[in-house]
């Protein structure tokens, strides 16, 4: 099920048991497989262009609302909760869990069941965290960011329909 105010480009494929809530943004190339397990993505989140999202059979990958994930990530079989921020190129690996805010940087591996805490942010191969964390006024820049997929959402429903 994808809610109406979310756009998905023609380009991208949605397959199997996917949720997807209002005012999202899924990009060209983007591919969400819910063939072996479900997917579940929140309200007025961002799957940019090439992510891949996957799940294991009978499990679930959950995204969470206002999520970014960057251009060319892979998320398989894992949880991404409220307000993260996914760079791209990087790699979310099973079981893994991201807590809200949390930042994980271009081109990190999450490695499988590792735990990212609420507003760290992870960094490296296998990605370990910084001892500085998300502050309030990187909230409020990013909040801007995730507004302007919000805004393409709606802006490309009108320009594709």
């Amino acid at each position: 099920m994808i809610a109406e105010s979310t756009f998905v480009h023609p380009n991208a494929d949605i397959i199997g048991q996917v949720t997807i809530g209002s005012g999202c943004w899924i990009g060209p190339g983007a591919r969400i497989r819910g063939d072996y397990g479900r997917i579940t993505i929140g309200d007025n989140s961002s799957v940019e262009d090439n992510c891949v999202i996957h799940a294991r059979p009978d499990d679930e990958t959950i995204i969470g609302s206002w999520v970014t994930i960057g251009h060319s990530a892979i998320i398989h079989n894992a949880t991404i909760n409220d307000w993260a921020i996914v760079g791209m190129g990087s790699i979310v690996s099973d079981w893994a869990i991201v807590g809200e805010w949390a930042v994980i940087a271009e081109g990190a591996v999450i490695r499988q069941r590792q735990n990212i805490p609420n507003g760290a942010i992870a960094v490296g191969i296998p990605a370990r965290t910084l001892e500085k964390c998300v502050g309030e006024t990187y909230k409020a820049e990013w909040t801007k960011f995730k507004r302007i997929y919000v805004d393409l959402a709606r802006r490309y429903l009108a320009e594709y329909s």
